[in-house]
């Protein structure tokens, strides 16, 4: 390992909380726990340690701070920024590798010796994922004004604690918040750097992966509405058996998006994830069956195509099987397009680093995707080893790592006013 190397390595142990990456039970510090907390005090220290300010906002974010000259309090930074809460039993890479990188490429700037006018900051966002609330980026949210706080207050986790009381427990007033939400003058761009949690760059032998846009879901349900009956006694010829009829739709879900796919600009993918059946009874012909379906694509008008696909395949499996079906669409996110002349800055950079890249979409929703909608945005991928991810053996090398770091510092110094 070079020097950058070893200071990763050891970095991100400590960020972590471990001595070692490799824990068989993984991670678990879920959003505002004591052991997120402990995360990010440990990001605090090591903040510190390089000469950083931190301060930490009304909704838990802390934000470390590099001005380089007096003047450099009042002008706006250049961010880089992601998470280090988890899943239960994650990995120890997803979100923690952007705050790293972030941190590295501020240690990598400052070693240059240039003189620099603009502000660095690292961001890290509180409770990124929805393990805990079932509610994603509430940090970045707050950041951006998005967060919808009366709304979220009352949502309970597991063991029936609220939002609001997680959030209270760390010293935090949920009503103060709104607060968080920053000014347009307070960033000049934003930068994320995550894993791919996919095996698009491990297939395709690159070391970095340029994100154009990030996959929004649409999220229905779908009803089937049947009729029980004893599963001895019904003749087969007068059913109205729920599961039989909903069984055709999952398997039109995977190849519907596949064709589609193959036929568009940009992939779509769509899922029959969950399935309730009633009354789950072993002799009672199933009466209700409710089907969860996840869709994504960057391109809206894809998601839209395959909505109106299944309001149709569901029309015909009423007519064929005499049930009743009904549709309710619980999510119809717009999808996030991110700052095409920063993709093509990054490109440009890697390609003068001798770095191999792919221009790809992500599938899973990151912080950048709220920052995206007030500020220049840009999103870098490094390679999860076999795609895994959210999940004990979740990996990313140490040279990943540090390639991520060096693309970062590149782009700071190139987007930072002042620099000789």
């Amino acid at each position: 390992m070079n020097m950058l190397e070893q200071w990763l390595s050891k970095t991100l142990n400590r960020l972590n909380l471990v001595d070692s990456m490799e824990q068989l039970k993984g991670f678990t510090r879920l959003s505002y726990s004591e052991e997120e907390w402990k995360a990010m005090d440990a990001f605090t220290e090591i903040a510190h340690e390089m000469g950083l300010e931190v301060r930490m906002d009304e909704a838990g974010n802390r934000i470390a701070r590099w001005n380089p000259t007096p003047e450099s309090e009042s002008l706006p930074a250049i961010a880089i920024g992601s998470h280090l809460d988890t899943v239960v039993n994650g990995g120890g890479y997803d979100g923690v590798a952007g705050v790293l990188c972030g941190l590295g490429a501020i240690k990598l700037v400052k070693e240059t010796k240039k003189r620099l006018i603009d502000p660095i900051e690292v961001i890290c966002f509180a409770s990124e994922e929805s393990a805990r609330f079932g509610i994603s980026t509430i940090g970045s949210k707050a950041m951006t004004g998005l967060l919808d706080v009366e709304g979220v207050a009352d949502i309970k986790d597991a063991t029936g604690i609220t939002v609001k009381e997680a959030i209270e427990s760390k010293g935090l007033i949920m009503e103060q918040i709104v607060n968080a939400k920053r000014n347009d003058s307070e960033i000049k761009s934003f930068i994320e750097l995550h894993i791919e949690q996919g095996e698009l760059l491990q297939d395709a032998n690159c070391d970095i992966g340029y994100v154009r846009g990030i996959a929004c879901p649409t999220r229905l349900t779908i009803t089937i509405k049947g009729r029980a009956g004893h599963t001895g006694t019904t003749p087969m010829g007068k059913r109205k058996d729920a599961l039989v009829a909903i069984a055709p739709l999952i398997t039109f879900i995977s190849l519907t998006a596949e064709e589609i796919s193959k036929t568009s600009p940009f992939p779509l993918v769509a899922t029959a994830s969950t399935i309730q059946l009633y009354p789950n009874v072993m002799n009672v012909i199933p009466d209700v069956v409710h089907l969860g379906v996840d869709i994504r694509s960057i391109d809206d008008h894809l998601k839209s195509e395959m909505t109106q696909k299944i309001k149709e395949k569901c029309t015909f499996l009423e007519k064929e099987f005499g049930v009743v079906a009904k549709i309710e669409c619980l999510v119809n996110e717009s999808s996030v397009f991110l700052h095409p002349n920063q993709l093509k800055k990054l490109q440009v950079i890697g390609e003068g680093m001798g770095l191999k890249g792919l221009e790809l979409d992500s599938g899973a929703g990151h912080d950048v995707m709220n920052m995206a909608k007030r500020w220049p945005a840009s999103l870098l991928f490094i390679p999860s080893k076999d795609g895994i991810s959210h999940h004990p053996e979740e990996y990313s090398s140490i040279q990943d790592l540090r390639k991520g770091t060096e693309i970062l510092a590149k782009f700071v110094l190139q987007e930072a006013s002042g620099s000789k």
